[in-house]
């Protein structure tokens, strides 16, 4: 199984977040989601590169009606290609809803967007719920290694 290489890059200016803790983040993610596939495709390891981009809800707003059709922003948006697009406005708001850090919010989405690269899906319950079992697990196993900045 050859390992893609990972980039993360903060396209946004209103969140400050530590932008090498995401990296180290979606690094061990990225490890961990190789080993995770719903369809026993494994294409994420069939993939050369996955670049994460932290953007802004109006960035995210347009990606999300110019190729899904719906309004709005939302938290992430994978393509098959290896892009995954992540809006820190909406971690800010999400992580105050739930009580969680915005770190930690983020480091959701990535783990979130690379497992819909390994052929898992959100769309209907039954998928929902063992897309959440594996991801929150992962999510755990990331946090352990990389504590988030306000709890080092």
């Amino acid at each position: 199984m050859k390992t893609p290489t990972i980039s993360v890059y903060n396209r946004q200016r209103r969140v400050r977040f530590p932008l090498a803790w995401l990296r180290r983040v979606a690094e061990e993610a990225l490890g961990l989601c190789l080993g995770e596939s719903a369809d026993g495709r494994f294409a994420l390891a069939q993939l050369g590169e996955v670049e994460v981009s932290v953007v802004s809800d109006a960035v995210i707003a347009r990606v999300h009606k110019e190729f899904m059709g719906i309004e709005g922003a939302t938290d992430v948006i994978t393509f098959d290609h290896g892009e995954i697009v992540v809006s820190a406005e909406t971690a800010v708001a999400n992580a105050g809803e739930f009580g969680g850090a915005v770190e930690e919010e983020l480091a959701l989405y990535v783990v979130h967007g690379l497992l819909h690269l390994n052929g898992f899906t959100d769309d209907r319950a039954a998928q929902a719920r063992k897309m959440d079992r594996v991801q929150q697990r992962l999510l755990r196993v990331c946090l352990e290694k990389n504590p988030t900045p306000q709890n080092l």
